[in-house]
């Protein structure tokens, strides 16, 4: 749904796919563009007198097609008519709803499956833990946002705890996301 897709779409794709075809008709009746072809067919020749009809309606492509080919400037703003068969939108709706679902479950799955030990952190981010094994961590906020001025902020960050060393882990700005800018 580029402004440049029509740059891209020759005669000849206008006339070999349906949907661009339907598309540029759609863009270019109605008396918007003047010396476009009419077609003379008539839907119920189509069985009471098929010869007829398909020789007009071939009669039609052809002049059509002269038309696109002698005035190509006619295939711009057809894309716009495009909307109804892009996929693009029910990828994204599908997509959307794929992330709403994902976000409400992950917090479930990682506190019923890889939850190591909670904390709640004061106002300045601190928190205290103790009797946690070595090993690799992450410190995450669950999805959950803290408020931080017009942000909302989301923690997910990695943490080596090594034996019989304090850890020390700071919760910031600086390795923060804003909850907004990743979630729409």
């Amino acid at each position: 749904m580029a402004p440049d897709t029509d740059k891209l779409i020759t005669p000849e794709d206008v006339m070999k796919i349906t949907e661009f075809f339907d598309a540029y008709e759609r863009t270019n009746s109605g008396g918007v563009t003047k010396g476009l072809p009419a077609p003379k067919y008539k839907e119920s020749d189509k069985e009471a007198n098929p010869a007829r009809y398909e020789k007009q309606h071939q009669e039609f492509l052809a002049a059509t097609r002269k038309f696109v080919e002698s005035y190509p400037s006619t295939i711009t703003g057809m894309e716009t008519e495009l909307g109804a068969v892009n996929p693009k939108f029910k990828w994204d709706k599908a997509l959307e709803e794929h992330n709403q679902k994902v976000m409400q479950l992950s917090p479930e799955l990682a506190q019923t499956k890889y939850l190591a030990t909670k904390a709640d952190t004061d106002l300045d981010g601190h928190f205290s833990i103790s009797g946690l094994p070595a090993g690799n961590y992450w410190v995450s906020s669950l999805g959950m946002n803290a408020s931080s001025g017009d942000k909302k902020l989301v923690w997910d960050v990695p943490v080596t705890v090594q034996a019989g060393k304090m850890t020390r882990v700071e919760l910031s700005n600086l390795n923060a996301r804003d909850f907004n800018s990743t979630h729409p």
